[in-house]
């Protein structure tokens, strides 16, 4: 079978939860997905990147995985996914689920039986005795959470989470865990999907127990990042199952260097074809996430160069369900959120790599406007208060993390009208809708031939159509304090892009003087040696 192809793919992710309610209980469905499909079609995207809707008792969202087999019945029915791969496929659009295979639910059948004793399934999961009165190791969480609980009413026995403690890790020394999962790739993959995001993919295989060297976060982490047992299960998943039904993957990798990101991606090594990195994302903190410093350009710049050099094809992307808005993020942003939005557009699309973007990117969805904890339902976002205010950190400066940092920024429901509940649903939203719905949404953005959502469409038009862009190399021409200058070229055509990351008017570089053919500007009337804030200028040779 013909693989699922990626350099003209364009990606939308979907957080189901939040995207179209049809039910009035609040909560998104995938009828709701179903209705909207028209809605992505217009917009150009043909891949569908779903957030797991698998059965779950959503003590992380979904990616606390009951049965992997079963559609979680608030999403609705198999008929009703069923209905929503035809009718994808039918508009050219291919879906992509998300795979979560480094932990279950505590709900899972699997986990059940091993509390109930069952010899085969305890060794589904990493259960082991402490040591002289103390937890197995000294191993972190990535939930701030302690990574050993109690295992049923065992006195001395523990399981390991490297997340939430409703969310048991798999033990992948055992072959039937491979198995199990072989399984579930084929089930889904009956049905017609395109290919897996897989879930914090590179830490799945934990080639020992024993204490890691102390860290401010995550101690022990040399232990499972990217290992080799990890390697050979991606080798074998892609040879056995997902290459015989052209299936295509994307990891979700966490703290990958280069190196480490071509032993996963590297087409020669069969085992992903793409990776999300993270340093272009964590260029505005300091050590972890929760502590955030002004975004500066050139270090935004410098990231995304280096990336796109390095890798033979990038997962390319600036917002998912797990990070704050990306235009939230300019201290500087004023009142440009429309002309943000379009740079960043026009940036994603002109990269090279396969584009991903975020529900409500297209429309220039901000952060949430939470006032307190109480209207944050993220479970990290609870546990880091908690450890935050265990440290005596001021009620002021633990607020202002989560109001930056929380992943509920990104969750909020979908901006679809300026009426009640953004049009999100007839109910009450499971998590509060943004205030400036009433002036950012669907609604208005399809009304303004000169909005974000048509220029989004534009670059997408463009990134689908044109080989230069699609699949053409990349050479870095400059990197400024605002302006960041690079091109494509293939079979000797060429593009010159210039982005103006900053609310300020910004001189072109000497560099990029020679380009005189305008293709394609974001602003309405480009002035002839400057940008305007934010301004997105694409120029032809």
């Amino acid at each position: 079978m013909e693989r699922y192809h990626s350099s003209r793919n364009i990606v939308y992710q979907i957080y189901p939860r939040s995207f179209k309610d049809t039910t009035g209980n609040g909560v998104g469905d995938i009828r709701g997905i179903i209705s909207k499909l028209d809605y992505l079609a217009d917009l150009g995207i043909n891949t569908i990147w779903l957030s797991p809707v698998y059965k779950s008792p959503n003590d992380d969202n979904g990616y606390d995985i009951a049965d992997y087999k079963a559609i979680q019945p608030e999403f609705g029915t198999m008929e009703d996914f069923e209905e929503l791969v035809a009718e994808a496929k039918a508009r050219g659009i291919g879906i992509l689920m998300d795979l979560v295979i480094n932990h279950t639910s505590d709900e899972h059948e699997w986990f059940q039986k091993a509390l109930a004793g069952d010899p085969k399934y305890r060794d589904y999961y990493i259960i082991r005795k402490g040591k002289n009165g103390k937890l197995p190791n000294n191993w972190g969480n990535f939930f701030a959470e302690c990574p050993w609980t109690k295992f049923g009413d065992s006195e001395d026995e523990y399981y390991l989470h490297l997340f939430s403690k409703k969310q048991p890790d798999l033990n992948w020394h055992n072959p039937a865990v491979l198995e199990e999962v072989k399984d579930i790739l084929r089930f889904w993959l009956e049905k017609g999907v395109a290919g897996f995001r897989c879930d914090v993919i590179n830490v799945i295989y934990k080639n020992s127990l024993e204490n890691g060297r102390p860290k401010p976060i995550l101690t022990g982490s040399e232990h499972y990042l990217s290992t080799e047992g990890c390697h050979e299960i991606l080798r074998t998943l892609r040879k056995e199952v997902l290459e015989p039904y052209g299936a295509v993957t994307v990891g979700e990798t966490v703290f990958v260097d280069v190196p480490k990101a071509l032993d996963l991606c590297a087409p020669e090594r069969k085992e992903l074809d793409m990776v999300f990195s993270f340093e272009h994302m964590e260029v505005d903190q300091v050590i972890v996430k929760w502590f955030k410093t002004k975004l500066v350009p050139r270090k935004l710049m410098a990231c995304l160069t280096k990336w796109q050099k390095a890798l033979p094809w990038n997962a390319i992307y600036f917002e998912n369900h797990d990070q704050p808005r990306f235009i939230s993020r300019f201290a500087d942003l004023g009142p440009y959120r429309r002309e943000a939005s379009k740079m960043m557009a026009g940036l994603l699309m002109t990269l090279r790599g396969t584009p991903f973007l975020y529900e409500g990117q297209e429309i220039g969805m901000e952060n949430g406007d939470f006032k307190d904890l109480s209207e944050v339902m993220d479970i990290e976002s609870h546990n880091v208060h908690a450890m935050a205010k265990s440290l005596h950190l001021p009620a002021g400066i633990r607020w202002k993390m989560i109001q930056r940092t929380s992943r509920d920024n990104a969750r909020t429901p979908m901006q679809w009208t300026a009426g009640p509940n953004a049009g999100f649903t007839d109910g009450t939203p499971w998590l509060k809708v943004n205030g400036n719905h009433t002036e950012v949404n669907v609604e208005a953005e399809l009304a303004d031939p000169q909005g974000v959502r048509a220029f989004w469409k534009t670059m997408i038009a463009l990134r689908k159509s044109n080989a230069v862009l699609a699949e053409g190399d990349f050479r870095s021409v400059y990197e400024g304090s605002k302006v960041y200058a690079f091109e494509r070229s293939k079979d000797g055509k060429s593009f010159l892009i210039l982005c103006n990351l900053s609310s300020k008017t910004a001189r072109i570089p000497a560099a990029a003087r020679a380009w005189k053919t305008l293709f394609l500007s974001s602003c309405d009337a480009p002035l002839q040696n400057e940008l305007s804030p934010f301004e997105f200028r694409l120029l032809e040779n």
